[in-house]
């Protein structure tokens, strides 16, 4: 998949600070000459800019490989950060963290209205890009990296918004995060399109986040390609996520989150994965080459993850109103990373047989009586693809494909729209 380097034009600006230029104001006559810029490194010609950063400024990074061993801190709203371009070419502009001494993030922005495009950030010793508490934000044609491969000791999140109102993020690439590649959590209004992650652990994540559309997105090499996921001791509670028109593929790569972490409980060769999220839409995806299965339905009851069972007052484990239909299905269940899984694929399937390409562990909420209501059920429309309900949560002694009970209609979900951005 290309990177679109397209470049928002006619913003309205008062201040340019450019990372070789200062902060564009004029110094008095008595004041003394500063110091000359070629004189600086490029480490701190750019905290410079972002310290004297303004509404209105842009801060422009030139192309080249910058050696940065701190980390970017930004908190000023109406500011873009713009570079040549975020592939590994001369002309591109990156930020290589190889050598980090201090901060725990490459860049931590907050602030309103902001837009981000065309630069990469490589090898940071935390996570690569963090936006926390915004509202209206482009993130567009950023690359993030860990250059040296899956790796537990990698950051643990790419492209990272959180607590964001309205936002997009598209034409991005994010590569060997130990957690997720693209993460959005605890956040409102939300298009994530466009975009490359291989060689994650989650490819990319929607997380305790309120409508969002995440759409013609590429994921493949991950441990799951693309999930869509409550936790619980978090105030926002997720629902209504679109996940439509994405290539979703060979997401086999071995598990390597830090123990303990949610994404840690992920089984490798997960297509896309729900888990404890309600009022998901799921159609249109192509999605092939998932040794555990291409769509997997989870309450969090079926992953032990942090170590913990015990649930925060009034969290909702269990996946409700699920939509899938029109998906393009290849092969998958073949090897599932799950020994309970294996055991059932034998058991139903034969030693040469696959699972089928849904699964769903079958947790349902006591209150319904062992069946979901007509308006929370999961509704299948697929053609002749097949959902396993495994009935993990007893060690899978009543697994069955009984399709009628995924024969139901929901309301499609509303597109998101986004003031800020076309």
């Amino acid at each position: 998949m290309g990177i679109d380097n397209r470049i928002i034009r006619g913003l309205a600006v008062t201040l340019i600070v450019g990372a070789f230029g200062g902060c564009g104001e004029t110094p008095s006559s008595s004041a003394p000459d500063p110091a000359p810029s070629e004189n600086l490194s490029a480490e701190q010609q750019l905290m410079n800019a972002f310290a004297a950063a303004q509404p209105g400024s842009v801060i422009e990074i030139p192309a080249g490989v910058h050696e940065i061993r701190r980390s970017l801190v930004l908190d000023v709203d109406d500011v873009t950060i713009r570079g040549t371009g975020a592939g590994r070419g001369e002309r591109d502009s990156v930020l290589t963290f190889k050598n980090q001494v201090a901060g725990a993030e490459g860049m931590l922005l907050s602030g309103d209205n902001l837009v981000l495009e065309g630069f990469a950030i490589e090898d940071t010793r935390g996570d690569a890009l963090k936006i926390n508490d915004s509202k209206n934000v482009i993130i567009r044609a950023v690359r993030t990296e860990w250059t040296n491969g899956p790796d537990v000791d990698n950051g643990a999140y790419g492209i990272y918004p959180v607590q964001v109102e309205n936002l997009l993020l598209e034409e991005c690439v994010a590569i060997g995060a130990s957690d997720a590649g693209i993460y959005v959590g605890q956040s409102k209004n939300v298009v994530v399109r466009n975009n490359l992650a291989r060689d994650n652990v989650a490819g990319i994540e929607i997380e305790n986040t309120i409508d969002a559309d995440v759409y013609e997105n590429l994921t493949e090499s991950n441990t799951g390609g693309i999930l869509v996921f409550n936790m619980p001791d978090i105030p926002q509670t997720g629902e209504r996520t679109r996940v439509f028109n994405n290539d979703v593929r060979d997401n086999n790569t071995a598990n390597f989150a830090a123990p303990g972490t949610a994404v840690s409980g992920v089984p490798a060769g997960s297509g896309i994965m729900v888990n404890s999220n309600d009022l998901v839409e799921i159609f249109d995806n192509r999605i092939s080459g998932h040794n555990t299965a291409n769509i997997v339905l989870s309450s969090y009851y079926s992953a032990n993850y942090a170590g913990q069972r015990e649930l925060a007052p009034g969290f909702d484990p269990y996946p409700e109103g699920l939509n899938i239909y029109s998906n393009t299905f290849g092969a998958g269940g073949n090897q599932p990373d799950r020994p309970e899984l294996e055991a059932i694929r034998v058991a139903l399937f034969g030693a040469q047989g696959s699972l089928p390409d849904l699964i769903w562990d079958g947790a349902i909420n006591p209150s319904h009586n062992g069946s979901l209501p007509s308006d929370r059920g999961i509704c299948v429309d697929n053609g002749d693809a097949v959902l396993l309900d495994v009935d993990l949560l007893n060690a899978g002694a009543n697994p069955n494909v009984d399709m009628s009970r995924y024969q139901c209609e929901l309301p499609k979900l509303s597109a998101v729209t986004l003031p800020h951005a076309t």
